[in-house]
């Protein structure tokens, strides 16, 4: 088994150079409706928003308002490099790398789609 995490996004080239940067990876999949990324055993996908909503109809809702944000949780060794390579992209911050009360060390921007982006790794002080 096999989970796909698919965003979906208002400019799949500008998003498929944010992740490419961030996650530092090529994407296994980049056709014209989709690109994938193989993340350590799940698959992070970007579909415009437009395709998104011939392939779902009216009655998905796709639109690109705060509710419909998705948070992309990803756990990862160094953390706080992810973090930079995604501000350094062009992410926003919204909560800087901290030990959570959770037992992970994480920080959160958005992608260009106000996605919000969290990378975490096992907390050193827990």
């Amino acid at each position: 088994m096999k989970a796909h995490f698919i965003l979906f996004v208002a400019d799949q080239q500008a998003s498929t150079r944010f992740y490419t940067e961030v996650m530092d990876i090529t994407p296994s999949l980049n056709v014209a409706g989709m690109t994938e990324f193989d993340i350590g055993g799940a698959v992070l996908g970007l579909m415009p928003r437009a395709g998104a909503e011939k392939l779902l109809g009216p009655a998905a809702q796709i639109s690109s308002d705060a509710n419909n944000r998705a948070e992309t949780y990803i756990v990862v060794e160094d953390a706080r490099t992810f973090h930079c390579r995604a501000l350094n992209a062009g992410g926003v911050e919204i909560s800087p790398f901290l030990v959570r009360d959770w037992g992970h060390s994480a920080a959160y921007s958005l992608d260009p789609d106000g996605h919000i982006l969290a990378f975490a790794e096992l907390s050193k002080t827990m």
